[in-house]
């Protein structure tokens, strides 16, 4: 066959192009892992408040117990479970029959004693006339002064128990010592009570106590006269001020905590036995060093934080302190200024290449 010695140069000269292939070299293979892609922040010099943070509970300094000041049946009920009362307000009226006939009786023996008291007035008047006149001895005399005397004695005792039965009648109406909230009413028309038996319960808002439990450690940071910050977790953004009241000087047996009081004025967001965030500044930093929280990492050497410079990550063991809206304070390793890894830091080793993410354009 006349083909077969082209064949076999043509297989000759693909076989030899192959052979003369170039070898691959160590420029042309990846110098190692691709950069890892992040964020970073700038470290900030900022004055930062130095606080300790607890979880507290409120009560109302103002919870009267209202009772029943006379015994008596109760005729009528006006006040409710969670009605809204006014200082002065009518509640109750218990039957008022046995103090509106001691008040008549005590009418009765005042007329009835002022009537003997002006006659003695008049008889020692004319007793003092004869013995200026010399038909009488001095003794009798003064027999009508001492008579004029004892009837005005019982006549201010009579008021007296006047007075003290005006007073029973007026107890016989129940009204409402503070502005409150119903919280129970016990009683109902018809129920006969005595002196001292509970009637309702009423809370009022208008100032609370706020009790903020610490662990003992913290007894010799915090004393009365601090200022106090509350978040309120069912109004978020929304913070009060208030000062630490009094610090118990004993350590709750049963929670081994410690137990701030501070008092706060309501202006109505607050509820007796709610739950408030409550912060105590013990101490203020005028230039303190804070990256945000996602910096600082955890690793075997403890927390770190990862300087980026020159493409790389370096890693920096720092000490941390308070955190506060998102941001960390750095107390030891760090200096402001120094630029550090946000987003992707967790990622992160001693060392690796980094690719720091551009932030997104904003459309006009």
């Amino acid at each position: 066959m006349r083909f077969a010695p082209r064949v076999s140069l043509l297989v000759a000269l693909g076989l030899a192009g192959c052979g003369n292939k170039p070898a691959p070299t160590a420029a042309d293979k990846p110098a190692g892992p691709p950069a890892s892609i992040i964020t970073t922040a700038s470290a900030q010099s900022i004055a930062l408040d130095v606080t300790e943070d607890t979880l507290g509970t409120l009560e109302a300094l103002i919870d009267p117990k209202i009772g029943a000041e006379v015994a008596g049946r109760v005729t009528r009920v006006l006040a409710h479970t969670g009605d809204h009362v006014k200082k002065g307000q009518l509640l109750a009226e218990l039957d008022a029959t046995d103090q509106h006939i001691q008040t008549r009786a005590d009418s009765a023996e005042i007329n009835r004693l002022e009537a003997l008291a002006a006659q003695a007035e008049r008889f020692a008047e004319r007793q003092q006339g004869l013995v200026a006149k010399g038909f009488i001895a001095r003794n009798g005399a003064e027999d009508s002064l001492a008579q004029r005397d004892a009837l005005r004695a019982q006549l201010a005792n009579a008021k007296a128990r006047g007075s003290a039965t005006q007073a029973s009648l007026g107890r016989t109406k129940v009204v409402a010592p503070v502005d409150g909230i119903i919280e129970t009413q016990i009683v109902s028309p018809g129920d006969y009570v005595k002196v001292g038996d509970p009637l309702f319960r009423l809370i009022s808002n208008r100032v609370l106590r706020a009790h903020l439990p610490y662990p003992e450690s913290a007894a010799g940071r915090i004393r009365a006269g601090q200022p106090v910050r509350f978040a309120l977790p069912h109004a978020p953004g929304k913070t009060l001020k208030g000062t630490v009241e009094d610090v118990k000087p004993t350590i709750s047996d049963s929670s081994r905590a410690l137990d701030v009081l501070v008092r706060l004025d309501n202006d109505g967001s607050l509820l007796s036995g709610g739950t408030v965030n409550g912060s105590i500044v013990t101490g203020h930093k005028p230039a303190a060093v804070v990256v945000p929280e996602q910096s600082v990492v955890l690793r075997p050497a403890g927390k770190v934080v990862y300087v980026i410079a020159d493409g790389k990550a370096g890693q920096r063991i720092i000490e941390a302190g308070v955190k506060r809206d998102g941001r960390i304070e750095i107390v030891k390793g760090l200096t402001a200024g120094e630029t550090v890894a946000e987003e992707g830091a967790g990622f992160l080793t001693d060392g690796a290449a980094v690719a720091v993410k551009k932030p997104a354009a904003t459309k006009p």
